[in-house]
């Protein structure tokens, strides 16, 4: 059986594709990598429920790798192809990723997402022993009544390319990435525990490499667990 998650994620491939307005050969006679972020693999728990994991398919049907490579191997693409897992900031660490291949030469594009099915509650138990989970099913992000996040569901993915690229061919441009940037806490109270001090400097590094300023920033989008 094949984990739902690459199902989404395939056809969330095609549609970026399309949305993009680019044809499958554009991405197939270029190097164009794929790069999804994927932590967790609750179908595969279901299914050792049932006993199924010595099926003939089970190694590709429940690994994450398999996420992105299935893109690859669907659509004839030969870029580096992987999954990237940093929990809650898996995407955006693929998107980082990504990035860098295409500035290095390593890619001429790429295709880069995330996706999460909630497919078992098991994860739920564990988040909620751990006091992780919001007991109203509210995120109070910067809130002093912030008592947990909520998990959610879902599929995302775009086409990255080089701005003057895109530009020459036409492309549809959704929006325009000045600059990324990663970092980690190091050592904190508990390792799921986010460090205020490295989140500002992560924040003031990733300005350091635009021409903007922080109060020409007018939205800023977060996650309720700050990580």
């Amino acid at each position: 059986a094949m984990d739902p998650q690459q199902r989404l994620v395939l056809q969330a491939a095609v549609d970026a594709m399309m949305d993009a307005q680019m044809p499958l050969e554009a991405f197939s006679d270029a190097v164009t990598g794929v790069y999804i972020g994927v932590s967790q693999a609750e179908y595969r728990t279901l299914q050792e429920m049932r006993i199924t994991l010595s099926e003939s398919y089970a190694g590709t049907g429940y690994a994450l790798c398999i996420n992105a490579n299935r893109v690859s191997h669907r659509l004839n693409l030969r870029g580096p192809s992987y999954a990237v897992d940093t929990a809650c900031s898996s995407s955006l660490t693929a998107l980082d990723q990504a990035i860098r291949n295409i500035q290095t030469g390593v890619c001429d594009m790429a295709l880069v997402g995330g996706v999460n099915a909630l497919t078992h509650p098991a994860s739920f138990l564990a988040f909620s022993k751990a006091g992780m989970i919001s007991p109203t099913g509210r995120i109070s992000t910067f809130d002093a009544a912030a008592n947990g996040f909520v998990r959610g569901g879902g599929v995302g993915m775009a086409v990255l390319k080089p701005l003057d690229r895109a530009l020459a061919d036409g492309n549809r441009i959704q929006a325009v990435i000045e600059a990324t940037h990663a970092n980690q806490d190091g050592a904190t109270n508990t390792i799921t525990a986010p460090n205020q001090q490295a989140q500002i400097d992560m924040l003031r590094d990733l300005l350091a490499k635009t021409t903007i300023r922080a109060d020409e920033i007018g939205f800023v989008e977060t996650h309720g667990t700050g990580t």
